[in-house]
């Protein structure tokens, strides 16, 4: 007697997240990275890995999860993910999350939680709070200016897209 497909299903889950913590381990303790990997998958298939590059590069953008974004889109040469599966080592961050939503990731699971992160300093509750707020209460402020031309932007590419 077989798995149940739930089963089935979370065990492909629980394997794929343990990549992802596998990922950030060697991270950490290869490169002394932050603790975070990612895996995306389409249809039970790898289809690119990433880890938290910040520590090579600088670049507050090279998350786990974006590494593994970049490397499919480009890979697909298509900025669409459609009916993939992300999976993280820890809760992804508001950049991290807003880019699967662009980009159409299906769902995401993660092993570790906010709360998990906290006492190690590596939650972004704080951030997910703050964009909770509206925007002119926010830390950062942000002001609409209109500029001239600017109403011929988003209509420049309407035009161009339905070509």
């Amino acid at each position: 007697m077989g798995m149940t497909t739930e089963a089935q299903d979370v065990a492909a889950h629980r394997h794929f997240l343990a990549r992802a913590v596998s990922l950030a381990l060697s991270n950490v303790s290869e490169e002394g990275g932050r603790p975070f990997g990612a895996v995306l998958v389409r249809d039970g298939q790898i289809l690119a890995e990433g880890v938290n590059t910040i520590h090579r590069s600088g670049d507050v953008t090279a998350h786990a999860e974006m590494e593994a974004l970049r490397a499919a889109t480009t890979a697909a040469g298509n900025h669409r993910l459609d009916g993939t599966v992300m999976y993280a080592s820890g809760h992804p961050c508001p950049m991290c999350l807003s880019a699967m939503y662009l980009s159409g990731v299906s769902a995401v699971y993660y092993a570790l939680s906010q709360a998990d992160a906290e006492p190690h300093g590596l939650s972004t509750e704080d951030i997910y709070r703050e964009l909770a707020r509206a925007p002119a209460d926010r830390q950062l402020p942000m002001w609409h200016l209109p500029v001239p031309d600017g109403e011929k932007l988003y209509p420049a590419w309407t035009g161009r897209a339905a070509r």
